[in-house]
């Protein structure tokens, strides 16, 4: 439980920091250079806690899932990151945050997680309400890009609960901090396989040094944040670990009032409100 109160922390703090580092650089490139950041914080984590020698140990199968997951999380990021530099934090965070309902919903059926069955039906309800409430745009609410930002929002979503189910199977047998480095290289491949295939590695020699320290804060809470994560749902109950994970968009709705003065409704406080509500139903009612 407290790893995953840390997780959600970090991976507010990490939307906000990633907010600043696009603000003029391609969300594709600052995805690649940010991976090199988590990777590095991954793999020096794993070594302080002495688990690199196990590498050689690691089974075919969890190598495969491990894999798997990493590159979902390449998807979901550039996904995410791509919608945050179109669209605003308090709409794009919600909606990344309804990866916990697909991922509640997986875990039902593929782990037979059902204790509580009816909490956390309900509460997966509660959650895509309180969604629906806080992406309602005022009319006089109109975005440079339309709601283009929204499909790569959905996108995010739907790879970041497949980046759960495979990791939970995974980093069975498999020490978590270890995990975290072995698939974050796959992320990193990923990451810069898109940077290469859609022409922009010239843009990586010529970032803003401002927005490249933000990138690279936003690395560093995620690499922080996702240990925290991978720790959680190995030793605890994914359906009840990604609800709480996913209270991280208390931190990212706080900072982006404070840091970018974005404006919130009483339609969204809200849906903000029963989302609140609804994930710490799922929590606490297991």
């Amino acid at each position: 439980m407290l790893a995953a109160v840390g997780s959600a922390l970090f991976a507010g703090i990490t939307s906000i920091l990633a907010k600043c580092g696009i603000r003029h650089t391609d969300s594709d490139v600052a995805t690649a250079v940010r991976t090199i950041v988590v990777l590095a914080f991954a793999w020096l984590m794993a070594a302080l806690v002495g688990s690199v020698g196990q590498l050689g140990q690691i089974s075919a199968h969890s190598m495969l899932f491990l894999a798997l997951s990493g590159l979902a999380t390449g998807a979901s990021w550039i996904c995410y990151f791509k919608a945050l530099s179109m669209g605003d934090v308090n709409k794009v965070v919600p909606i990344d945050k309804c990866s916990a309902v697909l991922t509640v919903l997986l875990a039902i059926v593929l782990f037979g997680e059902t204790d509580a069955l009816w909490v956390k039906l309900a509460g997966s309800a509660g959650i895509l309400v309180g969604t629906f409430l806080m992406i309602e745009r005022r009319e006089q609410d109109h975005e440079v890009q339309g709601r283009a930002w929204m499909w790569y929002a959905v996108g995010s979503a739907v790879f970041a609960a497949l980046t759960s189910i495979l990791a939970k199977v995974g980093i069975e047998g498999v020490e978590s901090n270890l995990a975290t480095a072995v698939r974050t290289c796959f992320v990193l491949v990923m990451a810069w396989a898109v940077v290469a295939m859609r022409g922009k590695l010239a843009e990586a020699r010529h970032i803003d040094g401002r927005e490249l320290a933000f990138i690279c804060l936003s690395g560093i809470a995620t690499g922080a944040s996702w240990l925290c994560y991978y720790y959680a749902i190995q030793s605890g109950v994914v359906s009840v670990v990604v609800p709480i994970d996913k209270l991280s968009i208390l931190v990212a709705m706080a900072f982006s009032a404070v840091v970018f003065h974005e404006r919130y409704t009483r339609r969204s406080l809200t849906g903000l409100a029963l989302i609140v509500a609804s994930t710490l139903a799922m929590a606490v009612f297991r």
